[in-house]
């Protein structure tokens, strides 16, 4: 009796045994069947999960397909199995990348054409050669179809080459026989993308938003048939897009102002244009849309005109820039001091406004000094009583025998007639005499004590003695807007340094005789040949032939 029990009993082992082997999921299953009805876990089940199936590390990159314009290179890993119950891996064995993305040299063959031309005097079809070329016409977007040179029939060679462009669309790429688009990973497949501000991932949380729509007014109708500029874009700026729907053109010039679309009276065709060390869409409807794409980011700034043709109904723009960028061009806080030197003191303090800046990634607030000139004195001499009882002490400047003097101060109403300074000898002149000649415009006008300070944002440099940032103050020693400039206008301007006896002032002198004329088209061209004449040290000689 014992006996048949310990036959039995090695029977059902050997049973057991040659299931696990045959069906290594079936007594699990059941285990876990038995586990569920219990409703525990058991200390085996636990030591199961505790070894799970997992994949090893990606092995290294295959040598890329192709030497230039984006072959592919494959890695793969392998599963490790810790145990029989967990099942395989999740995910795929092998991952491709985009490698080699630069393009090809000029006159390069065509991927597909040389694959083609690989079988040239091959016997293919019924033992005869022929000459093959490209056919765009397969079925198959990632298959290698060829033309019969002076034949009317095409073959299909099998998979193209992993790195050949894919057929059905813009971007894509064969590979193992799939069109693939790879992410900005440069891995194919990849769901990653990049954010307005060029970062892969990202979230849009390391750069600005930028929006304003150009429309014209009684200010600039004056110049509204031909090239009138829209708004200059900084360098850095990502994610370009300008829209117009009327029947003007939209123009661009780069940082040297020089055309690059629609420039010269002529009309470029729509398409793709390599400005700023990256790639532009020009794209015009039938009708009277068009627009500008630029992804960016910009090596140098970009000039948007408009070759006006009629009334503006309103040009939209927008562009991303990164925050200290930002804050240079479209902020508030100017890089240079307010240039009143530590013991001159403000009575009262100037009345503060406040804006608010929304971007679609944060809300700037940020103060501004209101127009009302604050009243100006010398610390400790005077008792502090009504600002304006008191005449405040102007500016100390240095004449040319080292001595201080008072600067003549004009009253506001009483100024008189301002000067005018223009024409070509007095813009010769002026451009070899003064320390700067640059664009400028005029982001904000206030009135310091009896002298004007002007907030300027510096568009472009013809002349430049000294260091200059793209924001600057200009001072004018007076109050009679003598040269006039209007806050949101444009300007040439040729200033000089001042600095004072003391050395305590040291900042850019905007003088009643000081060359400034609104910006145009042709005083940019009239001012750019001086500089052949006149450098950065002073006027050059003169030698005679």
């Amino acid at each position: 009796m014992q006996k048949s029990n310990n036959r039995k009993l090695s029977l059902c082992q050997t049973l057991i045994i040659i299931t696990v082997l045959l069906c290594p999921g079936c007594l699990s299953s059941q285990h876990l069947s038995r586990r569920a009805e219990v409703g525990g876990d058991g200390p085996q089940m636990q030591s199961q999960l505790h070894f799970m199936n997992e994949w090893a590390s990606w092995g290294g990159w295959s040598v890329c397909s192709r030497s230039c314009g984006g072959g592919a290179s494959v890695r793969t890993r392998t599963c490790i199995t810790r145990n029989l119950v967990g099942g395989p891996c999740p995910g795929d064995t092998r991952q491709y990348k985009i490698c080699n993305t630069k393009e090809c040299a000029a006159g390069s063959m065509d991927f597909r054409e040389l694959q083609c031309e690989a079988f040239n005097d091959r016997p293919v079809v019924a033992g005869n050669s022929y000459h093959w070329t490209t056919f765009h016409g397969g079925s198959e977007p990632c298959e290698l179809s060829c033309l019969a040179v002076g034949h009317n029939f095409y073959y299909n060679f099998g998979r193209v080459l992993d790195g050949t462009p894919c057929q059905s669309e813009h971007g894509t790429v064969c590979v193992n026989g799939k069109c693939l688009k790879p992410g900005c990973d440069l891995i194919f497949g990849s769901q990653q993308q990049e954010d307005a501000c060029m970062v892969c991932g990202g979230h849009n949380a390391t750069c600005l938003l930028h929006r304003s729509v150009y429309k014209t007014n009684e200010h600039n109708n004056a110049g509204l048939f031909g090239y009138n500029e829209v708004t200059m874009i900084p360098a850095g700026a990502t994610h370009i897009r300008v829209t117009d729907n009327s029947r003007n053109y939209l123009a661009l010039q780069n940082g040297r102002s020089q055309f690059v679309i629609n420039g010269n009276w002529k009309i470029n065709v729509p398409g793709e244009y390599s400005v700023a060390g990256t790639k532009l869409v020009y794209r015009r409807s039938a009708d009277t849309w068009e627009s500008f794409e630029v992804s960016g980011p910009t090596q140098e700034d970009l000039h948007i005109m408009v070759l006006s043709t009629d009334k503006t109904s309103g040009i939209e723009y927008e562009y991303w820039l990164p925050p200290d960028r930002y804050a240079l061009y479209h902020g508030r806080s100017p890089l240079r001091q307010p240039q009143h030197t530590e013991n001159y003191l403000p009575f009262d303090p100037p009345t503060i406004t406040t804006t608010t800046t929304t971007t679609s990634t944060t809300t700037t607030t940020t103060t501004q000094p209101a127009v009302k000139p604050p009243f100006w004195g010398l610390a400790g001499r005077w008792s502090f009583q009504h600002p304006y009882q008191q005449q405040p002490v102007p500016r100390l400047e240095r004449d040319e025998n080292h001595r201080n003097r008072l600067p003549e101060i004009h009253h506001k109403g009483h100024c008189g007639k301002c000067r005018r300074v223009r024409g070509k000898g007095e813009r010769q002149r002026q451009y070899c005499k003064k320390d700067f000649v640059f664009r400028v415009k005029v982001l904000e006008k206030v009135y310091r004590g009896e002298e004007t300070r002007y907030d300027v944002q510096i568009i472009h440099t013809y002349r430049n003695r000294y260091r200059v940032e793209h924001r600057e103050f200009l001072w004018a020693p007076n109050r009679c807007d003598c040269p006039l400039l209007e806050e949101g206008h444009q300007y040439v301007l040729m200033l000089r340094r001042h600095i004072n006896y003391e050395r305590t002032l040291n900042r850019i002198l905007l003088e009643e005789d000081s060359y400034a004329q609104p910006y145009r088209a042709r005083e940019d061209s009239l001012v750019r040949p001086l500089e052949e004449l006149c450098g950065n040290r002073g006027t050059r000689p003169q030698f005679r032939r």
